[in-house]
């Protein structure tokens, strides 16, 4: 029995710096992945929620001619027919309006009293013969409608200053 020799295998040399720095640079690659998947759910989130609150939008303007033309109806009710059950059904069909737009997260402007502001209100008549410096609506025209901070329609109103 012929011993044969024993060959020694020696593993090569890694440079594991080397692999070290590969791996610190993969694991970078991945965090950057993960951070740009992440802002682009965001900004998917961000466009679905503008496209939701612009189409509401562009609904409420929609039928807001119509609430306005029931309320101007029933501004100009004669005073014998005020109590009639027509107009009793007008005035619960308003407040259908009303209750719908709420609970869509419409609001009315508040106008009359209030300070002017041009972000909520157009001002069509200016009355400053009190001569004062602070400007105030006096009068509503036309009902301005927002949804948060955005406005779907500014409220049409006649200004006065006082002092």
């Amino acid at each position: 029995m012929t011993d044969s020799p024993k060959k020694h295998t020696t593993k090569p040399k890694v440079d594991t710096t080397a692999l070290e720095s590969e791996i610190n640079d993969l694991k970078q690659a991945l965090l950057r992945e993960r951070a740009d998947s992440i802002n682009l759910r965001r900004q998917h989130e961000t466009t679905l929620s503008n496209m939701r609150s612009n189409s509401l939008a562009r609904v409420v303007r929609d039928l807001l001619p119509a609430i306005d033309n029931l309320e101007r109806a029933l501004k100009h009710v004669p005073k014998d027919l005020v109590e009639h059950d027509y107009v009793k059904g007008v005035q619960a069909v308003v407040k259908q309006f009303e209750k719908a737009l709420s609970d869509l997260g419409v609001e009315r402007i508040a106008t009359v009293g209030q300070p002017f502001d041009p972000n909520y209100h157009e001002a069509v008549h200016m009355d400053d013969s009190a001569g004062g410096d602070k400007e105030v609506v006096s009068e509503e025209l036309m009902a301005g409608y927002k949804i948060g901070d955005d406005v779907i329609r500014h409220a049409m109103v006649n200004v006065r200053t006082q002092a």
